[in-house]
């Protein structure tokens, strides 16, 4: 939650979501991230509605206004199947369904879907694209490159993506790991990110939860996750919380947070 970046003592990740819509922000206490909201984007539009100027106007006045912004995520393109190709099955209303990506990828209503592989790419090279349009147009903010892909070979092709574009990913203080949050506990996973390591890259993984944590946190510098959120949903609230839920609760978010990072190598690097 914003108001909680006055005086958390954990760093954080702030949703844009969260931020855009404000007229005035707390002062940060502690070093937070900024996540994109690049998930949501994509499931309600199938593509971004925000140009890339307009993203870095937003990022620079948050940087400004906030301090002590560590790092902002691009606006870059998941690439599970489901954001790529819709999920035309599901009613609009249900939280599972996803617009698809077919007509920014410039399919019309008869066109054949492409295969995942080649829509894959598209994704990653508007990826690429706007992480290089974001830093030509404010070099100064802290932006991130991300890599995006589905099976190992497509994470490998984006990284060749970047170096291809002139970037040393090997040089870059974060390096965000997308398409893994739910999907995050498999073995799959573990090998992407201790493959992606082993290459020197430090890498940030998008909604890790705890049983991915506990397979390959060493792999990561850091990683954020709603799991305790879903947890307090699905719990009753703390003794004396007079909320119906603890899901937007500091308390239990900082409970969850300590008893995480207590089993990890390098507590002090995992966001909450």
């Amino acid at each position: 939650m914003v108001n909680w970046l006055e005086d958390s003592p954990y760093p954080l990740f702030i949703s844009r979501n969260r931020l855009r819509n404000r007229r005035s922000y707390p002062r940060a206490r502690s070093p937070w991230a900024l996540d994109s909201g690049g998930f949501s984007e994509l499931q309600r539009h199938g593509t971004w509605t925000t140009t890339a100027r307009e993203y870095a106007t937003e990022v620079r006045r948050y940087a400004e206004e906030i301090g002590q912004m560590q790092w902002a995520a691009p606006q870059d393109w998941m690439c599970e199947p489901w954001v790529i190709t819709g999920t035309p099955h599901l009613p609009s209303t249900s939280p599972r369904w996803f617009h698809g990506t077919r007509a920014a990828r410039g399919l019309s209503g008869h066109d054949t879907e492409e295969d995942l592989d080649a829509a894959i790419t598209v994704h990653q090279q508007r990826t690429v694209a706007n992480y290089l349009a974001l830093r030509g147009i404010a070099p100064d903010l802290p932006f991130i490159p991300v890599l995006q892909g589905w099976h190992l070979r497509h994470y490998l092709t984006s990284a060749q993506m970047y170096s291809d574009a002139g970037i040393d990913l090997t040089s870059q203080p974060v390096v965000g790991l997308g398409s893994v949050c739910r999907r995050q506990a498999s073995g799959q996973i573990a090998s992407i990110v201790r493959t992606l390591a082993a290459q020197g890259l430090s890498l940030h993984g998008f909604g890790v939860k705890t049983t991915g944590l506990a397979s390959y946190a060493d792999g990561l510098v850091s990683a954020d996750s709603m799991a305790w959120s879903m947890g307090a949903r699905r719990r009753p609230p703390l003794p004396g919380h007079r909320h119906k839920s603890c899901s937007n609760c500091r308390e239990w978010a900082h409970r969850w947070y300590s008893r995480v990072t207590a089993h990890l190598p390098n507590p002090t690097d995992i966001p909450t």
